[in-house]
């Protein structure tokens, strides 16, 4: 059996990404302000390790967008 499945069956009752998924749709603005609030205390604490984080997320995911979402065709022409 699927763990993570065991784990949700057993702690709230269906898949977690939908439990935080309808909290962020009820408490939208505490979950920014949470955010926000992390972001400050993350950046006073670890400001240059946290930049250099932030800059590997950012090259990961240019990545990810460049290589990953369509399948490779060669030479394929963009949409006018």
């Amino acid at each position: 059996m699927n763990i993570y499945r065991m784990l949700w069956k057993r702690i709230g009752g269906r898949p977690w990404t939908y439990i935080i998924r309808d909290f962020w749709q009820r408490y939208e603005g505490l979950c920014i302000i949470a955010l926000v609030a992390a972001g400050v205390v993350l950046g006073q604490w670890y400001f240059e390790r946290l930049l250099g984080l932030m800059g590997a997320f950012a090259l990961g995911y240019l990545a990810g967008h460049l290589f990953w979402g369509t399948e490779y065709t060669p030479g394929q022409q963009g949409k006018d």
